[in-house]
């Protein structure tokens, strides 16, 4: 009776498990429709000249590859699929650089909201179409840095042999010795630190502009000040997602199904809901953007209504 039970509770774990990865493939799915209408607005109109509207592509560049990649990785994963290391540590190149290119990406958008509305005179100067594509170079070059540090600890320990190894992919096989992930932790944290400063100081000089303006300068600067706090609650999240691995290694150690849960967990709040974020930011929130994704949303149905009203 009791082997009855044990089978019995064993098979409604793995359906539980099985419910959510399908619900995870349907946000998944759901998320990735939504950018790629959105990434299909921004090259079908003229988006790609302004500085704000160029980070916002990338910014759904990144979340779309990070989705696809961490969701073949998870699918991996769940069915106990083993590749071989060389290829793992590829993968873990590409997710390790895009984990951070959101998070400094919403960084830089917050910059170019504080030129915006602090210094409008030099917004053109600063926020041109030349300057946005050297931002995109220093994102990257900034989004790389914890990432060379990590395999160039873990090239000097890991054995030739490794490379040739079949193993399930994951961010722990990556950590030979604990100093390894206390390090990892420490540039990180550096990140959040410098992050958390850059969008503070945004926001206090944003909201003395506010306070100073009036009229429909006031009304914009207010608007710019809301999108400021959106970012910096999208960004909280994301830099939480950097302590997510610590935080299930740690669990792990104690109960294999309450690590499974806490993964869940982290997943969905930590890497879906801050990608879904993005074109709320900017997608539905900005009016000119709006109308070009409503107009193409609708296969040019808006377009034709807007012009027979005129």
């Amino acid at each position: 009776m009791a082997a009855n039970n044990s089978v019995v509770g064993g098979e409604s774990s793995t359906y539980e498990i099985n419910d959510r990865v399908i619900v995870v493939q349907v946000l998944v799915s759901v998320f990735l429709c939504i950018n790629f209408l959105l990434i299909t607005t921004f090259f079908m109109k003229d988006f790609y000249t302004a500085m704000r509207y160029i980070l916002f592509a990338i910014t759904l560049l990144s979340d779309s590859l990070l989705l696809i990649m961490t969701d073949i990785l998870l699918i991996f994963n769940y069915f106990r699929f083993s590749m071989q290391m060389w290829l793992c540590v590829i993968i873990y190149i590409v997710l390790s650089i895009y984990i951070f290119v959101t998070p400094v990406t919403l960084t830089a958008m917050t910059l170019e909201r504080y030129v915006a509305i602090c210094m409008p005179l030099r917004h053109g100067e600063l926020c041109s179409q030349s300057r946005a594509l050297h931002c995109i170079l220093i994102i990257h070059g900034l989004s790389s840095i914890p990432c060379i540090v990590s395999l160039s600890i873990f090239f000097a320990s890991a054995p030739f042999s490794f490379y040739t190894q079949g193993r399930i992919c994951s961010v722990e096989i990556f950590i030979f010795y604990k100093w390894q992930g206390h390090l990892r932790s420490a540039v990180q944290q550096f990140y959040f630190f410098m992050m958390c400063i850059t969008i503070v100081f945004c926001y206090v000089k944003i909201m003395k502009v506010a306070k100073a303006a009036a009229g429909e300068d006031k009304k914009s600067t207010w608007k710019g000040l809301r999108t400021v706090i959106l970012h910096a609650f999208q960004l909280l999240l994301c830099l939480i997602q950097l302590w997510c691995p610590f935080i299930e290694a740690a669990v792990l150690q104690n109960n294999l199904l309450l690590y499974i849960n806490v993964r869940y967990i982290n997943y969905i709040t930590f890497i879906l809901a801050p990608r879904c974020l993005s074109p709320l930011v900017y997608g539905l929130r900005d009016e000119t953007f709006f109308l070009a994704l409503k107009s193409y949303a609708l296969c040019g149905l808006y377009k034709q209504q807007s012009s027979n009203v005129s």
